[in-house]
């Protein structure tokens, strides 16, 4: 039976009627959660303790000289001054970014909620965005990994929910073995993930045939939420390998003085810098060009501090809108490089 558990209030609940990978507002506290399959969340559940207790026993462990001593030669050890925080670990820095709800709190929000005040800006969280016990982010990997050979399925099962039609069919026997078998790997592995209601491989005439998920949730992935779980998880893990320190969100509403409402897709504010702002296009974008200037002023961010990621973008039109624009546009390929040099 589907089961979630509230990341603002700690409420767990059973719900029968509610599909796999939907969101729903909490009955306790009206929080929006993801609701996931009972043997998921068990098997989670199961390899955080056992995380946990390896954890415990490797902490125990007497490998450590006593007080004021050294290993070497037994003398009193010279008293040290404390690390300053930009030395200390990242408290995230031993964390599978991939298969956590540690980032789905209100204090992890904290010092990014904290920067907007500081600037007379509201800023509206949904924690559950950056819940990456889900699949979405696996999912959103798959995806932009190989977008150059996906990207046409991407833009039929998009399509199809826009007509509301009820499935797609993809002829692979005009493709290479290898482009044929990583499609057809990719789409029962979004099946496996409830991404797809059905999945049916034509061996012979070499034929996917899919059927749509109409859960919400997974209609948005597809509309170009894909890209943006791409976007966050490629620009938090490049901020944990740097043993950063930083707070993250996505879609985050953001009002100002004026009442002005805007969202933000992708945020994260590492440590002691300025945050770094993704806006993610998997559609037509250079109509908010315009928009998007006035926003980044607004915020008081520089133009590398403020990307378009578009996933269409050549690397040669993104280095020229660039090149034209105080805004730093980037594809799939060139997003990593360039949040590289601001961490």
């Amino acid at each position: 039976m589907p089961i979630y558990r509230c990341n603002q209030c700690g409420f767990v609940s059973e719900e029968a009627t509610a599909p796999i990978g939907t969101q729903m507002p909490c009955a306790r506290c009206g929080t929006t959660t993801t609701v996931f399959g009972t043997v998921f969340y068990v098997e989670k559940l199961v390899e955080r303790y056992f995380s946990a207790m390896r954890e415990i026993k490797a902490l125990q462990q007497p490998d450590t000289p006593p007080e004021g001593m050294t290993d070497s030669n037994a003398t009193p050890q010279a008293t040290q001054a404390p690390e300053s925080p930009a030395a200390q670990a990242s408290p995230l820095q031993d964390v599978n970014l991939h298969n956590t709800s540690l980032l789905a709190t209100p204090e992890q929000h904290a010092p990014l909620q904290a920067w907007f005040a500081a600037r007379n800006i509201d800023a509206q969280f949904d924690f559950a965005q950056v819940d990456t016990s889900g699949f979405f982010d696996d999912a959103a990997r798959m995806v932009g990994t190989g977008y150059t050979l996906f990207s046409e399925l991407m833009d039929r099962v998009c399509f199809a929910y826009r007509k509301s039609h009820s499935w797609v069919n993809l002829e692979l026997a005009s493709l290479s073995q290898k482009d044929a078998q990583a499609i057809n790997t990719l789409c029962r592995q979004l099946y496996s993930h409830t991404f797809f209601a059905r999945y049916h491989y034509q061996k012979p005439e070499k034929i996917v045939r899919l059927t749509l998920q109409t859960a919400p949730a997974v209609r948005q992935f597809f509309d170009g939420g894909w890209l943006e779980w791409y976007a966050f998880i490629t620009l938090i893990e490049l901020a944990q390998q740097r043993d950063k320190n930083f707070s993250c969100a996505r879609g985050v509403k953001v009002v100002f003085p004026n009442e002005d409402l805007h969202e933000l897709d992708v945020v994260c504010l590492p440590a002691g810098q300025p945050p770094i702002c993704i806006e993610c296009k998997s559609g037509e974008f250079r109509r908010d060009i315009d928009k998007y200037l006035r926003l980044r002023k607004r915020l008081g961010l520089d133009r590398h501090h403020f990307v378009i990621c578009a996933a269409d973008l050549t690397q040669e039109q993104a280095a020229g809108l660039t090149a034209m624009y105080e805004l730093t546009f980037v594809n799939l390929e060139t997003l990593a490089p360039h949040l590289a040099t601001l961490l």
